[in-house]
């Protein structure tokens, strides 16, 4: 791979309840560990924790409001991300394009193997 990962950012970025949670701050702009609670199966405290995480991977950032913390998406860290699940992507689509052509490779060389074998005993292919 080309580019190096950060592993903390895409451990992060895999657990489903801090990618929703993502998708309602960038859709919202900002949120409260209570706005997003009340979005998500999931409690407060919960929230809150992911929320940490988030903000320690650098993909939100709070601000003081009142009695809580309004977050928002590092656009960024989230940029960040995104090159590197494009790298990703070429990647393995560089890898499955090597496999396809070994596959293709072996399908023609048994292809090869079964004409030949046919021809060289045409008896066999009557049975």
């Amino acid at each position: 791979m080309s580019a190096t990962m950060d592993d903390e950012l895409w451990s992060t970025i895999g657990d489903p309840t801090r990618r929703r949670m993502l998708d309602l701050l960038l859709a919202d702009g900002r949120g409260t560990a209570t706005s997003l609670s009340e979005q998500l199966p999931v409690t407060r405290q919960a929230i809150a924790k992911h929320l940490a995480v988030l903000e320690r991977a650098g993909l939100v950032h709070p601000t003081v409001a009142g009695r809580e913390k309004l977050y928002h998406v590092d656009q960024a860290q989230l940029g960040v991300a995104v090159v590197q699940l494009g790298q990703v992507s070429h990647d393995w689509d560089a890898r499955l394009q090597r496999i396809r052509r070994i596959a293709e490779r072996i399908q023609r060389e048994a292809e090869t193997r079964d004409a030949a074998a046919t021809s060289a005993d045409p008896g066999e292919a009557a049975r």
